[in-house]
């Protein structure tokens, strides 16, 4: 009867627990309409900056992927252009039969339906505009342009690594957290996003990555641990990096 008994109890909380998770999702999903996509006022303002000024943002996705990982995009805004305009993936679009590559003029510092965003890359000035057109032919060269999965990749991470990849003047470190960013395809070697080191991965599910500015990490199953340089850091997933050293 004991035995039974616990059983029982087992079953409860773990229906329970289903029951929450979808609770929970569909509140979630039914919010999204509602949730904040207001500019927080950290990308300069086109109108007044003549220069050319490439970002790459990154914020924690949306709903319960948030827990997770986080959503990348790359802003690009040419001199004396009076716009940025803004590249990313956004899975949503494959279930309406359209590519997921989205192009548009938008302010780049948006929040990602309630999460803030921030810099992890920001280029300036002289000789930005000639990585702005090397960026666009990067975009239309995307082989994944119709293609997304969420887990382990091709997704918006994915999309933002292959750019730095492609133009690696970018320098740009993604986080942990950028779940798809070693996702390589059918390639088994290539260049880290820094665009420096030595990095292999089988279908970004199993790797690691050796460079002077990502240090040495390894990915498993999606999920990265690692150290890097500089600055002193620990990468962890879920919690993302945590720096050692300021």
């Amino acid at each position: 009867m004991r035995l039974e008994f616990d059983k029982r109890w087992l079953w409860a909380a773990i229906l329970s627990s289903f029951v929450c998770l979808w609770a929970v999702s569909n509140d979630a999903e039914g919010n999204w309409r509602t949730a904040s996509r207001a500019s927080i006022g950290i990308a300069p303002d086109p109108a007044l900056t003549k220069e050319a000024v490439i970002q790459v943002y990154g914020a924690r996705a949306y709903s319960w992927r948030g827990y997770f990982g986080i959503h990348t995009w790359i802003a690009v805004k040419p001199s004396y252009a009076k716009s940025f305009t803004i590249y990313e993936v956004l899975g949503w679009r494959q279930r309406r039969q359209l590519p997921v590559l989205a192009i548009y003029d938008q302010l780049p510092d948006r929040r990602w339906f309630g999460n803030t965003p921030e810099i992890l890359a920001d280029k300036r000035g002289e000789g930005v505009d000639a990585l702005i057109e090397r960026i666009e032919r990067a975009v239309e060269n995307y082989p994944y342009s119709r293609r997304y999965t969420l887990w382990p990749g091709p997704n918006s991470n994915t999309f933002t690594a292959w750019i730095a990849r492609t133009v690696p003047e970018l320098e740009l470190n993604l986080p942990a957290t950028a779940i798809g960013k070693d996702y390589l395809g059918y390639r088994l070697i290539a260049t880290p996003p820094s665009g420096n080191g030595f990095q292999f991965s089988l279908f970004g599910l199993l790797g690691f990555v050796v460079s002077s500015v990502e240090g040495l990490e390894f990915n498993f199953l999606g999920l990265t641990f690692g150290i890097s340089p500089d600055p002193l850091a620990v990468k962890l997933p879920i919690v993302g990096d945590i720096r050692l050293s300021s």
